[in-house]
């Protein structure tokens, strides 16, 4: 009887995790593909807009953002690459930004703990500036796509990408 009871709380344990999961305010994603010969994985979790200032408020302006929600966000790459013409060798890295009006800061680092918090440059592999554009449509849900040789961020009214190349 004692193991049947161990086994059913098993179960129910384990089906409560699936429905919270399910749940999540903020789901988590994946963005893959291969560019220029580069297999990139990108794991990271979808926060929503739900009718609040994301850009310039929810995440505000020159702070570094984990560029997601929940978890650091995570890029692997197969081999090494460049971003933005800078070296980045085969690996696994958290992927941190610091958000601006016109400009943002991609950040490549050695760092994935949870969030922002423990996020230090000293572990910075590459830092490089790109441009903020308005997206096309608003975008309720961060999103992180893969398109042609850029990986573009996109969320409420902005849009910002980074080119990837082949070491």
């Amino acid at each position: 009887m004692k193991k049947q009871t161990s086994s059913i709380f098993l179960i129910l344990f384990l089906l409560s995790l699936t429905t919270f999961a399910q749940k999540m305010a903020s789901p988590p994603a994946k963005a893959e593909g291969t560019i220029d010969g580069v297999g990139v994985k990108i794991d990271y979790h979808q926060p929503a807009a739900k009718g609040r200032k994301i850009m310039g408020g929810l995440v505000p302006f020159g702070e570094v953002w984990r560029t997601g929600a929940n978890a650091t966000t995570t890029i692997e790459f197969a081999a090494d690459a460049k971003v933005e013409g800078k070296a980045v060798a085969k690996g696994k890295y958290g992927l941190y930004t610091i958000p601006g009006e016109s400009e943002w800061t991609i950040i490549i680092n050695k760092g994935i703990k949870w969030g922002a918090y423990d996020y230090t440059d000293k572990d910075d592999v590459i830092r490089v500036k790109v441009k903020a554009a308005k997206a096309a449509a608003f975008v309720e849900s961060f999103t992180i796509a893969i398109d042609g040789s850029n990986i573009v961020l996109s969320w409420e009214n902005t849009s910002v990408s980074f080119k990837v190349a082949k070491g």
